[in-house]
Formats: C-alpha cells, sequence, structure tokens
C-alpha cells in the first residue's frame, strides 16, 4: 500500500491532505491498483478438450496460467462426451474437439460462439501393437487382412458410433475393405486414451489411435500408419462456448500463439491455425 501511495504522491506532485476529496479519489485509485492482481489471481477458466490433446494441453494450460495468472481446468475425454456436457449446461469456458462432427453438433445448438470457431489441429491413425509385439511395418493399403493379423487376440479403438478415433477407424477399414472381417474382434473403449492403455497393457494385440497418442505411450510401438486418403481428415476444431468468460478470450489467442504452435508440433500435431499472435 505505501508503494502505491508513493507513486500516486509523485504523480500528484504535491502532499496528500486527509480530509479532503482528493485524498478520497487517490486512495479509491489504491484500493482499485490493490484490488487488481487479486482479482487476476482468482480468475479461472474450464477447457473441454479432446482425450488425445491432454499432454500438449496440460503443458500450454501451465505456460498460459504462468503468463497471465488465469487458472485453467482441462477437463479430457472424448468429444462426444463433452459435447453432451455442455449441452446439458455443465458450465465450460473452451471446447477442443478432435472432429468437426462434435463442433458441429453443439454449434447447431447454438451452445458455442461461432464467430470464434478455428480449425486449429491435424493428426494421423496409425496401428500399434504393444511394444513387446514381433509386428513391425505393416503395409496398409486395400484390401488389408486386418482380422488375421490380429488372430485370436482383441483389437482396441475408440467407440465407433460416438468416439472419434473410432469413427475414423471404421471409416478407414471400410474404405480399405477391412470393417467386416475384423469388427467382431474389436473392442471399443470410452475414448482413445483409454484404448491406448488397452494395447500398453497387451489387452489388446492391436489398435487404432492417434499419431499423438502412440508417441506419448512407452509400451505401444506404430506397426503401420493408414493412408490419409482412407479416412476423412483428422481436424481439431476449438472455439468458445456462448457461456464463456471474458477470460477465456485470452486463451484462445494463446492456443493460436507461436508458443503454442511449438508445444503442438512437438506432441506430434499438424498446426493448421495461424500462429503469430
Amino acid at each position: 500500500m505505501s508503494r502505491t501511495m508513493d507513486r500516486l504522491r509523485g504523480a500528484l506532485g504535491r502532499p496528500l491532505r486527509s480530509g479532503t476529496p482528493r485524498l478520497l479519489a487517490v486512495l479509491c485509485a489504491a484500493a482499485a491498483l490493490l484490488a487488481h492482481p487479486a482479482q487476476a489471481q482468482n480468475a479461472s477458466i474450464t477447457v473441454y478438450a479432446a482425450a488425445s490433446m491432454k499432454d500438449a494441453v496440460d503443458d500450454i494450460d501451465a505456460a498460459f496460467t504462468s503468463k497471465t495468472g488465469t487458472r485453467v481446468t482441462a477437463i479430457y475425454a472424448a468429444s462426444s462426451a463433452l459435447a453432451k456436457s455442455i449441452e446439458e449446461g455443465v458450465g465450460a469456458d473452451v471446447f477442443a474437439s478432435a472432429d468437426l462432427d462434435w463442433m458441429d453438433y453443439v454449434a447447431a445448438k447454438k451452445l458455442i460462439k461461432p464467430e470464434t470457431r478455428t480449425n486449429l489441429l491435424g493428426n494421423k491413425l496409425v496401428l500399434i501393437a504393444p511394444k513387446a509385439s514381433k509386428l513391425d511395418k505393416v503395409e496398409i493399403a486395400a484390401g488389408f487382412d486386418l482380422a488375421k493379423l490380429a488372430g485370436d487376440g482383441r483389437i482396441a479403438t475408440g467407440d465407433v458410433n460416438a468416439v472419434p478415433a473410432g469413427k475414423y477407424a471404421k471409416a478407414a477399414l471400410e474404405k480399405l475393405g477391412s470393417w467386416a472381417a475384423a469388427k467382431d474382434k474389436f473392442t471399443t473403449a470410452v475414448n482413445v486414451r483409454a484404448a491406448l492403455r488397452l494395447v500398453a497393457r497387451g489387452e489388446a494385440v492391436l489398435g487404432i489411435v492417434y499419431e499423438t497418442d502412440a508417441k506419448v505411450e512407452p509400451n505401444v510401438k506404430i506397426v503401420g500408419y493408414f493412408p490419409q486418403d482412407s479416412y476423412p481428415p483428422v481436424i481439431y476444431p476449438v472455439a468458445l462456448t456462448a457461456t464463456a468468460k471474458p477470460e477465456a478470450t485470452a486463451y484462445l489467442d494463446f492456443l493460436r500463439s507461436d508458443r503454442a504452435r511449438v508445444v503442438f508440433e512437438k506432441y506430434g500435431f499438424s498446426y493448421l491455425g495461424k500462429a503469430g499472435l
């Protein structure tokens, strides 16, 4: 307080006298200055992000909080589950989906601010196996016999009817002519990270996940890449929700900054946003 008052005295150029309107105005100004840091410390936002974004977004959130003082609570799950939670009115300020469909879903219900929507990231679909597996360098092309490759084991991916990774996986296998024979061997999970864990623990002999997931799990290895023309482009859109707090605007800007781009690319995402903010 004394430091603030000293600065104000210097700015005014003369001593303050108690009981005067001038002193009251200065004291009000000092109180406002002192309150501002406290408000910044108490500011918080909630981010709903696709499970596959966890490692990168955790790093970005820490950097954002360090820069702005705004705390970030990140909730990670399948994009389908996050979209349904937003629809049910569970508080969120930012939504980052792993596909366009679920962002379109909340947009159609007017649950986001459409002018803030940006296609932020891209990703690739890969076939993985446990680290100790003898499989290596599987060629994935038309006629690819996934069922034979799995043998008596299970294949893990996200729910093929709702979770983006599962939807992409099914689309790719249908395009390659492999789905009908392999579909009964699938174990589908609530999100892509849950599917990743099944393979990492050896509970599934194969899995279909994003390249970025495979890169952060030491107990799996990539054995093949799906042709990119076999499934719709993996695009991660991001937007502010209709009820977003003002602080969320700065967060969205941060996601589109060079600093965030470096983090996303470190984890293997392709950056689609216009960085440089």
